[in-house]
């Protein structure tokens, strides 16, 4: 028998009813259609809506259809992991609470938090277990409530993200498939650059921090831009490189759904034509930990077996990383 890969079999997303448009968000605060579409190609976001309701609803719906959708029992799953930086509650991890609430008893579950590369990193943890022999089926879904953490009286952050979830399985293959390598970096030295001033055991919640607007997203966003520029496009490279890949071998990049200009600008340094490249910003806005399913999940049917997928991402941290991944089904 050949090497064990960890290869996805069946992807499903889920995303709220409620769309905010721009010309909406234009009445909450001092900002455009036109403003929103030339610095981060936006148009509308969804926005979970109720009392009570966070990023658990996201996953489980996710999760749920994709049990349907790959006809896998929920006792059959061996792990699931959730990648998030909304968690429902600092505890129980949310993916406790999404394994609960889909049924899915025999599994052990876990969250991992590497902001909008979480779900890469979250991914490849998941392949790990397969490839040790032991795991036969790990659910990887990335769910984010990306409004709950917004300040819409910010017009530089809040028509950047919405809320969304996007779930995969994975299982052994001895195959020419899956996830053929991977190349993940982090500089803790960004960290002050995006992040959540307060909430944490640093600075916990107090009527000043809540008054001060320190439990939303806060980004110095020229730095962050420069530094997703430049470090999306090189580790594409790193890894095409590594891979002796070139353009051509590549059926799809599939980058993080931050902003379509650090889309298109990895897509110029893989000499791609903007064609192989994967977007729905548009739609959907920079949902985190979901944008990479997310994407794949509305491109599905387009995907072929053998096709050669290159997934990047970056996210607060600073992380950054890119997947190899050989698809490993034709459209059902």
């Amino acid at each position: 028998m050949g090497k064990i890969r960890a290869a996805i079999t069946g992807i499903n997303a889920w995303v709220p009813e409620y769309k905010l448009t721009n010309q909406e968000l234009s009445k909450m605060v001092d900002t455009s259609d036109e403003w929103i579409m030339q610095r981060v190609g936006v148009k509308e976001r969804r926005i979970l809506k109720g009392k009570g309701r966070g990023s658990s609803v996201l996953g489980e719906q996710a999760v749920r259809g994709l049990l349907l959708k790959t006809n896998t029992a929920p006792e059959d799953v061996d792990l699931l992991i959730c990648s998030t930086v909304t968690p429902d509650m600092f505890f129980p991890a949310t993916a406790n609470i999404i394994s609960d609430k889909c049924g899915i008893k025999n599994a052990f579950s876990f969250d991992l938090n590497a902001a909008c590369s979480g779900f890469l990193f979250a991914l490849q943890t998941g392949a790990a277990y397969i490839e040790t022999g032991r795991y036969k089926k790990v659910i990887i879904v990335g769910a984010d409530k990306m409004s709950s953490i917004t300040d819409y009286t910010d017009r530089t952050t809040c028509p950047l993200f919405g809320d969304a979830a996007g779930a995969v399985l994975l299982e052994p293959t001895a195959e020419e498939f899956g996830i053929m390598d991977y190349i993940f970096h982090t500089d803790g030295s960004g960290r002050k650059y995006l992040y959540l001033k307060a909430g944490g055991s640093v600075k916990p919640a107090s009527h000043k921090t809540v008054d001060a607007k320190e439990h939303f997203i806060y980004q110095k966003g020229q730095t962050v831009f420069k530094f997703a520029v430049l470090n999306m496009a090189d580790v594409t490279a790193e890894i095409m490189e590594r891979n002796n890949l070139k353009s051509e071998d590549i059926a799809w990049l599939v980058p993080h759904q931050a902003n379509l200009r650090i889309i298109e600008a990895t897509g110029r340094r893989m000499g791609l034509a903007p064609e192989k490249v994967m977007i729905n910003i548009e739609n959907y806005g920079n949902t985190t930990s979901a944008t990479i399913p997310l994407c794949i999940w509305e491109y599905e049917q387009k995907l072929k077996k053998g096709d050669i997928l290159i997934l990047a991402a970056f996210g607060g941290g600073f992380t950054w990383g890119s997947i190899y991944l050989k698809w490993a089904y034709d459209p059902k």
